[in-house]
């Protein structure tokens, strides 16, 4: 049974992946609802933390019901990294998760993220220095390698380990690739089949469904499985794999009742959490697939992303609520 140090994460954990502005607290509380075995914050940029910005320091906030949860920083310096950390575990989170994955241009060119992919011994220094200055597990997560010429993963995990990291999740593409083309979980199973390897290995990329989860289980022995993008405006969807793992059933799809109820929960939250501007903002990117199956749909979906008061978003919910039923 996968552990991140002493933690107990299940028998096959489901974990929801760190995403910008849309894994922040309200979402990842839903998604705990429906099954999230483990849960992580967005990227926090580590200079950020060590300024005590507003911005980051509202990320590191969750709820009690989140845990086991994990506080993931980014930075390209190694000793902003270190006290980044000791500020992170300040707000006692379970466990500190390094992001040396995320492809975006604007944070790799600082030389965050992916780009560590590029300076392979820093990594190495940035998380046995991270891994040195706290208490709490550390762990990683990144990708398959820089292109499709320097996928080292598997001797990277093991460096990795060597230093003290407690779980390592990898994402089935390069940073080359972004998020196009087909995840390949080829190098994900040889990292976690390697024999020099005794942490957890968690598999990302492409996990859309049970089968798919089950297929991923099955093929290359990961002990469990991040779900990104197809959790957006979807957390439906870690009831639905867990159903199929447990007994290869399909759960319903959710009513209509039910989806109007989540997503005036998270509303509701969210305006809690970081305000009316915000979370309208960035609700917008999941009401697609929060209302994803219903026909129709589109001209609602234009009224809801058009309005810049919760007021008319909460009336047009509620006009749908009527002419659906």
């Amino acid at each position: 049974m996968p552990k991140i140090g002493n933690i107990d994460l299940g028998s096959f954990p489901l974990i929801l992946a760190p995403m910008e502005d849309v894994t922040d607290s309200p979402f990842r509380v839903i998604c705990k609802h429906y099954g999230a075995d483990v849960l992580v914050t967005e990227f926090i940029a580590a200079e950020g933390l060590i300024r005590d910005a507003e911005k980051s320091n509202n990320k590191m906030r969750f709820e009690p019901q989140e845990r086991p949860l994990g506080i993931q920083i980014f930075g390209e310096n190694v000793e902003s990294m270190m006290k980044a950390a000791e500020v992170a575990e300040a707000a006692s989170p379970d466990f500190i998760d390094l992001n040396f994955g995320c492809p975006v241009r604007k944070i790799v060119m600082k030389g965050g993220g992916a780009a560590l992919l590029q300076d392979i011994p820093k990594m190495i220094r940035m998380t046995d220095a991270v891994v040195k200055s706290t208490r709490l597990p550390v762990t990683v997560k990144t990708r398959l390698g820089w292109d499709e010429n320097h996928k080292d993963i598997v001797d990277i995990a093991e460096r990795l380990q060597d230093v003290g990291i407690s779980a390592l999740a990898i994402h089935g593409r390069t940073r080359a690739q972004l998020y196009s083309g087909e995840a390949d979980w080829t190098l994900i199973g040889e990292v976690k089949n390697n024999p020099k390897m005794h942490i957890p290995v968690f598999g990302n990329g492409d996990v859309t469904s049970g089968p798919v989860a089950e297929d991923m289980k099955n093929r290359y022995g990961v002990d469990g499985i991040l779900i990104g993008r197809a959790a957006t405006g979807n957390p439906w969807i870690f009831r639905e794999i867990k159903s199929w793992l447990n007994n290869h059933t399909v759960p319903a799809e959710p009513s209509v009742a039910e989806r109007l109820s989540v997503v005036r929960q998270h509303l509701e939250s969210s305006i809690l959490y970081k305000g009316e501007r915000a979370t309208l903002f960035e609700i917008r990117k999941l009401y697609s697939g929060y209302f994803r199956g219903i026909p129709n749909f589109k001209s609602w979906r234009m009224k809801l992303v058009t309005q810049d008061s919760t007021e008319e978003v909460f009336r047009i919910l509620s006009e749908i609520e009527q002419v659906v039923f």
